[in-house]
């Protein structure tokens, strides 16, 4: 279970990006506890929410439908929605954007095959930009 760092949500490939709304709806449901999340419930649940709507928003952006807003109505239904640069931003920092490029990579080198040489490569640009990579 993992939260991909917030920049990259747009350069998940199609099997991580489903599978982020299927973890964050496990949240949603019963407030999972794994060692890879648990920093979320050190921030007010408004951080979420804005991950979440994040995360949203890049699967209408590619056509994905979403049948069901059960657990993310019920669990939100009194959070406020806030604006932010960042959620998470102590640790969606950029050793994790580290981690989650390598993960990412790892997924392609391996041959992932929703995973793209044009969308890695698009990834690895942005990422280039952003933080050292090692070689």
């Amino acid at each position: 279970m993992r939260l991909w760092h917030f920049d990259i949500l747009a350069f998940l490939p199609r099997s991580q990006l489903l599978a982020q709304w299927r973890e964050l709806n496990s949240v949603f449901a019963k407030e999972d506890r794994h060692v890879l999340i648990n920093y979320i419930y050190e921030y007010d649940k408004s951080e979420l929410l804005y991950y979440t709507e994040a995360v949203m928003a890049e699967m209408k952006s590619r056509g994905y439908k979403i049948r069901s807003f059960d657990k993310y109505e019920r669990y939100f239904a009194d959070t406020p929605a806030i604006n932010m640069t960042i959620p998470f931003a102590r640790h969606h920092d950029d050793m994790y954007l580290r981690i989650c490029y390598y993960n990412l990579y790892e997924k392609f080198i391996r041959g992932q095959k929703d995973y793209t040489p044009e969308q890695f490569e698009a990834l690895h640009r942005y990422v280039s930009t952003r933080i050292a990579l090692h070689s």
